[in-house]
């Protein structure tokens, strides 16, 4: 079993195997052939899942689109490399078999049985919205994706492409987000056609033979709504029409039915993360959180954590992913960055970090690169960071426990400042963890609402970070825990045994 409030770590499978060819100077390695240190010192950090990013077969004509984005070209400038590390993306997939590059296809099976020996789950991706331009799925059901009549392709070049396939002539749909230009790489399933339906549940299924749970990504696009938003102009024309059941809610059923412990996980923004918990996925992204935590202040990101218990167990919360600017960069703040880094990983939810993170990269590294040199761009101060901070949060309690978030009052009637303070803690059984950070750039002072018992007069906290033992007299805590002089983004963790 998962245990709760899990770890996970997110690897860009290409630009790790790579580096761990260079390290071991091995050209030849493969994923199976990854020494068992390196998952062990993750094991080590208090991880319990690997999410290898981008293993699946990909596309040569996405590598080729790929090289011609002046985005990846000016990357390719900044870190000094040539025009070889730019790779396909992982999202344009022409099927779900391991690329050769990682090896053969027994070693997807055979790495998860090896990290499950050592306590760690392994999770893959999976595509819904989309397929690689030159998928082979395409020639065996044209009408398993969007197709378009030749006057809407005049219309729309920039949606469609034409694609060849026998003697005839289709134009297909890109695979597109509504707010973003399409993904010329890919083209565009079409939920709204049984047999598409079959198919994917079908390669879901495969996987979850292969791993031990999933990230889905762009979840909410084939939903039946926004499908239907986004297509329904094209597909009606065609005679589909949006179903009554929602794709994800069979799909998930039917792989459950056969690998009930399968986790799925999404990717999904739009305030739609409770709709696809309801439909059964075990974790949604917590973009609310993230946006709260790098745009605004202590007290929207109070009335966050005050959501119903049950989403945030199911929140996946992070400051880092491979979409977003590194947090120590767009936060335009470090302490501020670092401090909201303390608070994803000890709030209920399953707590998401990404490789790069861990090492303080500033960089972000695009998902279509194959090769990084993180040790010429890691921070050593922030790795150490996150180092101790993922074993402190280790601690059965942050995962077994039970979570309050606390008051905050004021040291007195003209200071204001506690409304700048975020408490929480964690109970289970004779320990107590408390969390308390100042998330604003004023020094601030506050009264935190939590009792504790002692058996004398003195109670002894032990705060984590600093590694010091504060001893404070039973009568000072009458009112709540008194916090004077708070640095701007400053935090503690405090542990109470009684």
């Amino acid at each position: 079993m998962l245990r709760s409030n899990p770890h996970l770590i997110e690897i860009n499978t290409r630009v790790f195997l790579n580096y761990m060819r260079e390290k071991y100077s091995s050209p030849d390695m493969t994923l199976s052939l990854i020494p068992d240190d390196e998952w062990l010192k993750l094991k080590h950090l208090g991880f319990d899942i690997v999410w290898l990013m981008g293993v699946w077969k990909t596309s040569s004509i996405s590598a080729d689109i790929s090289r011609d984005e002046e985005f990846l070209r000016e990357f390719v400038k900044k870190v000094g490399a040539d025009m070889s590390i730019i790779s396909a993306s992982p999202y344009s997939i022409v099927e779900y078999k391991l690329d050769s590059f990682f090896g053969f296809e027994w070693e997807l099976k055979a790495l998860k049985e090896k990290l499950n020996s050592f306590g760690l789950r392994l999770y893959l991706d999976f595509v819904s919205n989309h397929m690689a331009i030159d998928s082979e799925f395409s020639k065996e059901c044209v009408d398993c994706f969007v197709c378009a009549d030749k006057e809407d392709y005049e219309r729309n070049k920039e949606l469609f492409c034409e694609k060849k396939i026998g003697d005839n002539v289709y134009y297909i749909a890109h695979g597109r987000d509504p707010n973003f230009p399409a993904w010329k790489d890919t083209i565009q399933l079409n939920y709204f056609n049984p047999k598409t339906r079959k198919k994917m549940i079908s390669e879901l299924v495969k996987i979850s033979d292969l791993c031990d749970g999933i990230r889905c990504d762009m979840v909410m696009l084939s939903l039946n709504d926004i499908h239907q938003n986004v297509w329904g102009w094209v597909l009606n024309k065609k005679g589909y029409h949006k179903p009554q059941e929602e794709f994800w809610q069979k799909a998930i059923s039917e792989v459950k039915s056969v690998n009930p412990q399968f986790v799925f996980m999404a990717e999904v923004y739009w305030g739609l993360e409770w709709k696809l918990q309801q439909l059964g996925f075990d974790y949604t992204y917590d973009k609310v959180f993230y946006d709260r935590l790098k745009n605004m202040g202590a007290d929207e990101v109070k009335g966050h954590l005050r959501a119903e218990r049950l989403y945030q167990k199911k929140s996946v919360r992070f400051v880092d992913n491979h979409d977003e600017e590194p947090s120590i960069v767009c936060f335009n703040n470090k302490k501020r960055a670092l401090s909201a880094s303390v608070m994803i990983s000890t709030v209920k939810g399953l707590r998401f970090y990404n490789d790069m993170q861990l090492k303080g990269i500033s960089l972000r590294v695009p998902v279509q690169i194959s090769v990084f040199d993180y040790e010429k761009y890691k921070d050593i101060e922030i790795e150490k960071f996150y180092e101790k901070l993922l074993k402190i949060a280790d601690h059965p309690a942050f995962h077994g426990g039970e979570w309050e978030l606390l008051d905050v009052s004021g040291i007195n009637e003209t200071d204001k400042s506690f409304r700048n303070i975020i408490a929480y803690k964690w109970t289970q059984m004779r320990t107590i963890k408390i969390i308390i950070v100042n998330y604003s750039n004023e020094v601030s002072n506050g009264k935190i609402g939590v009792s504790l018992k002692a058996k004398g007069d003195v109670v002894t906290l032990y705060e984590e970070f600093s590694e010091r033992f504060f001893s404070l007299n039973l009568s000072e805590l009458s009112d709540g825990l008194k916090i004077e002089n708070m640095a701007p983004y400053a935090f503690y963790i405090f542990d109470y045994e009684f």
